[in-house]
């Protein structure tokens, strides 16, 4: 892989990183109800969430997976499922999606917001369909395989990493005091509407690329 087209991986990976889904509003809302070091535990969640599909992906096991239309389904419809649940919390519960309260931190507290955060990106498909089709496009058959994949895949990781974080400090400014109940509520009902949407789009998503 020349540097030119590692700019290429490395700016399509940014940008889809930095783009709002699911996954970010999990993490924006584990920021704002538990701080930015506590919702550390649910950024690495999704960074192993995302190594596990680029790991499946690099080894081929992922167009078997994608093959599989059973378990292609299974992947998407829990996918789908957590994330309705996720959006109907955030539309109707009386703390909302973006909870500002603080909570006492504890083993168990970091393990669910490493679960939360894991389960998310590993229900959606679509990492794993991105995965798919981009390593592909970036190898060059000519050089070691294996060097290759271990850059990009460190890459992704440190991206992951890096854009999550970011935006589990914006979780936590909301909490600061200086946002006003009125925007909270209107960024719970926006997060819950989005995670709906998104989960309709999961709903959507064929295994067929």
């Amino acid at each position: 892989m020349d540097i030119h087209a590692y700019l290429i991986f490395l700016t399509t990976t940014t940008i889809v990183c930095m783009s709002p889904g699911p996954a970010v509003i999990t993490i924006a809302s584990q920021g704002a109800r538990h701080g930015a070091k506590k919702a550390l535990f649910g950024v690495t969640g999704v960074a192993s969430a995302n190594v596990v599909y680029f790991l499946l992906s690099a080894t081929g096991i992922a167009s078997l997976l994608v093959a599989s239309n059973l378990v292609f389904s299974i992947i998407k419809w829990v996918g789908v499922a957590y994330l309705v649940y996720l959006g109907l919390n955030a539309l109707f519960s009386k703390s909302g999606g973006l909870r500002i309260n603080k909570s006492t931190s504890s083993n168990t507290k970091r393990v669910a917001l490493f679960s939360q955060g894991f389960i998310v990106e590993l229900a959606n498909p679509k990492a794993l369909l991105y995965f798919l089709a981009l390593l592909p496009q970036f190898i060059d058959v000519e050089k070691p395989i294996l060097l290759q994949l271990f850059i990009m895949g460190a890459s992704c990781l440190v991206v992951d990493l890096l854009s999550y974080t970011m935006y589990a400090y914006i979780g936590q400014k909301l909490s600061s005091g200086s946002v006003k109940a009125s925007i909270v509520n209107l960024i719970n009902k926006s997060a819950g509407g989005f995670l709906l949407f998104a989960g309709i789009k999961m709903a959507a998503v064929s295994s067929n690329v």
